[in-house]
């Protein structure tokens, strides 16, 4: 009897467990991201500010083995979410009827971080692989790479997807945890938009740089 109520007990701490995980990951990719947007908004203040930033990352080893370490962080963090991803067309169709008969904010909120995550996959697998397979990274190989045409608007649609996943997931973490309430949610919301808003300003404003620099 007693072994049988720690198998119970174990099942039923899995999926806590597994929720942990992706929001523990979340968070720590949302902190990389973060950093990862004020190091490229360093190209406004300089070409040479940039170099020396990216100079100080490749001396140090930070770009190939933080390159490694996110892509790991970055597997288990979409494993864990996509438990709860409707991937069959009969799931799908079942929350978008769901959301269209709901009409509740959060429920889009929710269906917009699962489209930019899918996006993020795939985009963000791109990105790195260029990255990683091109270093060290300058500001004039960035420059060439907005210029060369498709890839600037790979930038918008990734670095957009990566400010929307990243805003909504902060605030979903908070909402399932508790640090979220009715009370605050109204608040929480105008500075969940706020960051989605500067990070898409920032983003924007280092792709201009970067192209006129």
């Amino acid at each position: 009897m007693k072994a049988s109520n720690a198998v119970s007990l174990n099942v039923s701490k899995a999926p806590a467990y597994m929720d942990w995980s992706q929001a523990i990951s979340g968070v720590i990719l949302s902190l990389f991201m973060l950093c990862h947007t004020l190091f490229i908004f360093s190209v406004v203040f300089g070409a040479k500010v940039f170099n020396k930033v990216a100079l100080f990352f490749e001396d140090t080893g930070l770009a190939q083995t933080g390159g490694v370490i996110l892509a790991f962080i970055f597997l288990v963090h979409f494993i864990f979410a996509a438990r709860k991803i409707p991937f069959s067309f009969k799931e799908q169709q079942t929350v978008w009827k769901h959301a269209k008969m709901l009409k509740h904010q959060d429920t889009w909120l929710w269906l917009v971080q699962v489209f930019t995550g899918m996006s993020i996959l795939l985009l963000g697998s791109i990105h790195l692989w260029v990255i990683l397979n091109d270093l060290p990274i300058t500001a004039l190989k960035s420059k060439l790479l907005i210029q060369s045409g498709l890839w600037l608007y790979f930038n918008i649609l990734f670095l957009l997807c990566i400010a929307l996943h990243l805003g909504i997931g902060l605030y979903r973490v908070g909402a399932k945890w508790g640090f979220v309430t009715r009370a605050n949610r109204p608040k929480i919301k105008k500075i969940v938009f706020g960051l989605i808003g500067a990070l898409i300003l920032l983003d924007v404003t280092s792709l201009i740089r970067f192209y006129f620099v």
